[in-house]
């Protein structure tokens, strides 16, 4: 196993890049309003119309830390409405389960789903969640934002949130079921392994991973051929910085979530431009609706959260460089992980065939990591026309996949 680069004893250099994000955040939280207003104005005349459209695009600038609500306030129970209330179930330095509570008996069977913590609130699963609301007793990983936690609370690695998943599936006990979103794909499948060594019975009745680089050997991405080829220290020194005063973390490594957004726009640059022009075409034909579907969207996409550094750093080493768990090499706490010992547990794997993030395969190597589950508890399903997103939001997910997502817990239930 690679040796644990955040543990490491580095030069720390003035926050200044950390302060540079947040001047960068502040100045686009005082430009955004103006461009409003002024937009606004121009709007009086029909030339002015014209004249304002770009401003409206400056709506879209910048970062916020700012948590948007869920949102979720009623479901379906059969062919009658129930209200909905957010309950914490239990609390910890780095998050808290959440459990989205509905007014009926029979709330269906307990499922946890596993947020990513890769610089977003977990509100971004909010359409994920509503679609499973109606048939299931939906808990949810509401990971905090690692700049509000105190670096008294320490480090939050790899380990850690394996641990953590374990922790918040004991809470709900026996009979839950598990469904991890993309980056936790690896710590799922290792609490699930750990888990079933142990005979726990907490254990997860079925697991669903949707789009996580389980093995990000196959098929590689850019970021993991960076991950790959860039010194191991790299990465510590140029993507991670310390949080300053007077943030509740200050002292704490992360990587910060602007930083990470700025990544995930430069990846996927051709699709954020072509949004942006749409966005265009929208205002000056005056359809009101798409143009507040696109800045609905970029609200949740600009609300960012700091990662916790330990965790950034043991996602690019320890999964994009070592590929541990496919490699059969990973440890948890100096213990190794079995998924073979997996043999109770049904599984399922999402992927889509256009998913640029985590491309076919990658996540389906869990298929024959987990080779003690008979064949006909293993199951595959490979979303024709579908990227990343897609597979847990949006017409694919809510009418294809999520059904799907239903009759595999049916089924281990």
């Amino acid at each position: 196993m690679l040796p644990a680069l955040h543990r490491l004893r580095l030069q720390e250099p003035p926050p200044v890049l950390y302060h540079l994000y947040q001047a960068q955040e502040e100045w686009a939280a005082r430009l955004r309003p103006l461009a409003r207003h002024t937009a606004a104005l121009l709007a009086a005349t029909e030339p002015g119309r014209t004249a304002s459209l770009p401003l409206h695009l400056l709506e879209d600038l910048g970062t916020t830390h700012a948590k948007p609500a869920f949102g979720l306030a009623e479901t379906r129970s059969g062919d009658r409405p129930v209200a909905v209330r957010e309950e914490t179930v239990a609390e910890a330095p780095f998050g808290r389960l959440l459990r989205f509570a509905k007014d009926t008996p029979r709330p269906g069977p307990p499922l946890l789903v596993v947020a990513p913590l890769s610089g977003h609130f977990a509100t971004r699963l909010r359409g994920t969640v509503a679609a499973l609301l109606p048939d299931h007793d939906v808990h949810l990983t509401d990971w905090a934002d690692a700049r509000e936690v105190p670096a008294a609370a320490g480090p939050f690695g790899l380990d850690d949130q394996v641990a953590q998943l374990v922790a918040w599936l004991e809470t709900m006990g026996a009979g839950a079921h598990l469904l991890a979103v993309s980056q936790p794909a690896v710590a799922a499948l290792a609490a699930a392994a750990l888990m079933a060594e142990d005979a726990n019975p907490a254990r997860p009745r079925s697991l669903t991973l949707i789009a996580g680089p389980v093995d990000p050997r196959v098929a590689p991405t850019r970021e993991g051929k960076l991950a790959r080829a860039l010194p191991p220290g790299w990465f510590a020194t140029a993507e991670t910085a310390l949080v300053p005063p007077p943030f509740p973390g200050a002292g704490r490594r992360v990587r910060p979530g602007t930083q990470q957004l700025a990544a995930s726009v430069l990846s996927d640059l051709q699709a954020h431009a072509l949004a942006q022009l749409a966005q265009l075409r929208a205002l000056a034909a005056g359809d009101a609706a798409a143009a507040a579907a696109h800045r609905a969207r970029y609200d949740e996409l600009r609300s960012v959260m700091d990662v916790p550094g330990e965790l950034y750093l043991d996602t690019i080493h320890r999964i994009f460089r070592a590929a541990e768990l496919a490699q059969g090499r990973m440890e948890w706490r100096g213990r190794p992980v079995r998924p073979e010992a997996i043999r109770d547990t049904a599984l399922l794997v999402v992927e889509g065939t256009e998913d640029a993030s985590c491309p076919p395969g990658q996540a389906s190597a869990a298929l024959g990591l987990c080779r003690g589950l008979p064949a006909a508890a293993r199951h595959h399903h490979l979303q024709p026309g579908a990227g990343h997103d897609a597979l847990f939001e949006g017409p694919a997910w809510e009418a294809e996949i999520c059904p799907l997502v239903a009759r595999v817990i049916r089924a281990a239930d």
